[in-house]
């Protein structure tokens, strides 16, 4: 997985409206530009908010990304609940939930 990579993706795409405008209208030329995993870009593309906080997508990053697909406060809240009860613990970055004694 490449969580630099989606990161890197989301922010360049919430820093303005053309980066936005541009992925929206063509994602899979948009994310070619990126070394990203399958199940990466398909949560990207729809977009999954919570595969892409179970992913590890830093919140900053994830909340505004969300806000621009029209996602309201508690519906981003709900998608990232939603996104721990279908797919798992966050598995990386920041929020990862590690095992004991690891």
């Amino acid at each position: 997985m490449t969580l630099y990579a989606v990161q890197k993706l989301i922010y360049e795409v919430n820093r303005s409206r053309d980066g936005m405008e541009a992925f929206k209208a063509k994602p899979d030329a948009f994310m070619d530009a990126y070394e990203l995993s399958q199940e990466e870009r398909g949560a990207l593309s729809k977009p999954d908010i919570g595969l892409l906080y179970v992913l590890g997508v830093n919140g900053q990053l994830l909340m505004h990304f969300a806000a621009a697909w029209g996602y309201e406060w508690n519906a981003y809240l709900d998608a990232m609940r939603e996104g721990l009860a279908n797919y798992g613990a966050v598995r990386e970055g920041i929020y990862a939930i590690k095992e004991e004694g690891l």
